[in-house]
């Protein structure tokens, strides 16, 4: 291959290389750095006997993940506060054409499913990735990760129990989901109690991610009562005049990046089921906000 012809394989590739390291560390940065290494392996490397360079890139891509996360896992870094995962930028335009193959990413991507991830074996999560969100034979995956199919299979129930366990139930329809997180807004924005507790389920949820690094719940609130006087005890703190919203596609579904003075502070999403909210996400932690802020 030319020089040309190599950056434009590993460039038609690069974005489910990006989707596949995401939903395998959680971390926009180092699913980056993965892919970065991925890229240097593949430029520098002897490819005369790749067939299919998109298998050879997925594998590359995925072993280099298990060991990152390995490498994470393996510090034991204690986190200040719940963790929610990096806000990431979702377009899957050409990666799925396809509407039922884009909700499938979409709940892949989801805050609510990388959560349930996080408590996966590297290599639980490199085959539920593979297999859930892209589709993969257990054949290819097996080869991928060096082991045997039986094996790979099991990983993959024990992965696919564990999530469906543990993931909250929730609608999907993102113009749903925009409308309340509207609504959710302009009532917190407003000092309207009445018309947030409207808004929110009994039972809600709200993660609110700062690593210890700017203000937060130190743990999860629930209940609607314990949720509404919260959220709108931080708006009445902590912004003023100069807040701004701007609505993107984070983690598959609509969000909202608030900006005070022109820099993103916080991004919200909700989770929502019945025409009421069931989880508010809410992520402050400055260093899972560097991506967004750079795409302003």
């Amino acid at each position: 291959m030319s020089t040309d012809t190599v950056t434009d394989a590993f460039e038609e590739h690069r974005p489910i290389l990006q989707g596949v390291a995401y939903r395998m560390l959680g971390r926009v940065a180092d699913a980056e750095d993965v892919v970065q290494e991925a890229w240097l392996r593949w430029a520098g490397g002897d490819r005369s006997d790749v067939r299919e360079p998109r298998a050879y890139l997925v594998r590359v891509t995925t072993r280099l993940a298990v060991d990152r996360l390995r490498q994470i896992k393996a510090r034991g870094e204690t986190y200040v506060g719940p963790w929610l995962p990096e806000p990431y930028a979702t377009d899957f335009g050409d990666t799925a054409p396809d509407t039922a193959e884009q909700a499938v990413l979409a709940d892949s991507v989801s805050l609510a499913v990388l959560v349930v991830m996080e408590s996966l074996s590297p290599l639980e999560r490199a085959v539920f990735v593979l297999r859930e969100a892209f589709g993969y034979p257990y054949a290819d995956i097996a080869a991928m990760l060096d082991r045997g199919e039986p094996a790979v299979r099991q990983l993959a129930t024990r992965a696919r129990k564990h999530v469906e366990d543990r993931r909250p139930r929730y609608d999907v329809d993102p113009a749903r989901r925009r409308e309340l997180t509207e609504r959710f807004l302009a009532a917190a924005g407003g000092g309207d109690l009445e018309k947030l507790l409207e808004l929110l389920a009994p039972d809600v949820r709200l993660v609110s991610d700062s690593g210890g690094k700017v203000s937060a719940a130190l743990r999860v609130l629930e209940t609607a009562d314990k949720v509404g006087r919260f959220v709108l005890g931080v708006t009445r703190k902590s912004f003023q005049e100069d807040l701004s919203a701007r609505f993107l596609e984070l983690n598959g579904g609509p969000a909202a990046l608030l900006l005070v003075g022109g820099t993103p502070d916080s991004v919200v999403q909700l989770e929502v089921a019945d025409g009421r909210v069931q989880a508010v996400y809410v992520i402050r932690n400055p260093d899972k906000l560097r991506s967004l802020a750079a795409d302003r």
